[in-house]
């Protein structure tokens, strides 16, 4: 049983991007950013429900599997289940649709608690207002053994790992350049102390850094 973190990220450490616009809410960058981990035959399986069998196998498509294997309970911030988008909406259900890729219970962070929303596929979306330990303590006891992933965004990511609770934080380090939004590295310097740094190239020009206790 593992606390864990995978992130995509640019060259110059961000994972968000800043350049959405009302005409185009994810913007040009952030389809650059995750373009590899996107194009993986695992990605098109588990996100987009295609049994086709397209898709990369290579590198990513390894770590892609590896994303979700072994997965007992997530949690997530406000932002990744788009409640920063739809704050006032009782009937808003997240944007990964009716049967999203976790199939386990998701912790959901947010100020603004509501009532659980149970979907198909064995995902279960539960919203609390906690801090990392107290999100951390709820998910491990419903994990039934398995890791607990700390899904994002980027915040919350560097909150569990700023407070030393993640055993294994895995980066996908895209090669391009953002140059603003939220940069992971802040504020976690000399991170790597007490951790194993295992670095492999995918195919794509991704390099994937995993960091393990």
């Amino acid at each position: 049983m593992a606390v864990r973190v995978d992130l995509n990220i640019s060259l110059d450490g961000f994972a968000t991007t800043t350049d959405q616009t009302a005409e185009n809410p994810m913007g040009e960058d952030w389809p650059r950013l995750v373009a590899a981990y996107v194009a993986t035959r695992t990605f098109r399986e588990r996100v987009l429900h295609d049994l086709s069998g397209e898709g990369t196998t290579g590198v990513d498509d390894k770590y892609g599997e590896a994303y979700f294997a072994e997965v007992g309970a997530e949690i997530m911030g406000a932002g990744m289940f788009g409640l920063h988008s739809f704050p006032d909406d009782p009937d808003w259900r997240g944007w990964w649709g009716d049967e999203p890729p976790f199939r386990v219970p998701v912790f959901v962070l947010t100020h603004a608690p509501r009532p659980s929303i149970e979907m198909a596929g064995g995902t279960t979306f539960h919203f609390l207002s906690a801090t990392p330990q107290e999100a951390l303590d709820r998910a491990l006891a419903v994990a039934d053994g398995k890791d607990v992933r700390i899904g994002g965004g980027a915040t919350v990511a560097r909150d569990f790992l700023k407070a030393g609770l993640v055993d294994q934080f895995h980066v996908a380090i895209s090669p391009i350049l953002l140059g603003r939004g939220i940069r992971i590295w802040d504020d976690l310097r000399g991170f790597e102390s007490g951790y194993d740094v295992t670095t492999e190239t995918a195919e794509s020009g991704v390099v994937h850094v995993t960091f393990r206790r």
